[in-house]
């Protein structure tokens, strides 16, 4: 297995991971709009996407998107997804995802890397746990839906 950072040429295989991905969130499945999705993200340098391969097939992936903190005038990179086929979790996949990031914020001189999960995905908690990450007892997160409004 080996990590690779994705580009233009990985898209059709991020994108049915990233709809993969959508349906264990419970969304509906929509192949032409995750490549849509993914082509935009990355053609338009949006986000950074690591994928995991193995015998040539994307197994995993995870994507980062840039953000800043105004108080530290620092880079932070929000991981907001990642995900592991079915067939190829508990085979250390999410953890080399975990450290690619890692490595990568490190290497951008970057703060933080800060994510959020469902509150009943016990097993992706576990695992950031394990890695250090710590659930953030200073500040509360808020968000306003705009859908709702227009």
């Amino acid at each position: 297995m080996e990590v690779v950072r994705a580009n233009s040429k990985h898209i059709l295989e991020i994108a049915n991971l990233f709809d993969q991905y959508r349906v264990f969130y419970k969304q509906e499945s929509n192949l032409n709009g995750a490549v849509d999705f993914i082509t935009e993200r990355i053609n338009n340098k949006d986000s950074v996407i690591f994928i995991v391969k193995e015998a040539g097939e994307s197994i995993g992936f995870t994507q980062l998107y840039p953000s800043f903190s105004s108080v530290s005038m620092k880079k932070l990179w929000i991981l907001n997804d990642l995900y592991v086929s079915e067939a190829a979790r508990k085979k250390g996949v999410a953890q080399m995802l975990l450290d690619a990031a890692k490595e990568f914020g490190i290497e951008t001189k970057a703060k933080a890397l800060d994510l959020q999960t469902a509150i009943d995905n016990k097993s992706a908690q576990a695992l950031y746990e394990k890695n250090g990450y710590q659930v953030d007892r200073e500040f509360l997160s808020y968000s306003l839906n705009l859908e709702k409004i227009f």
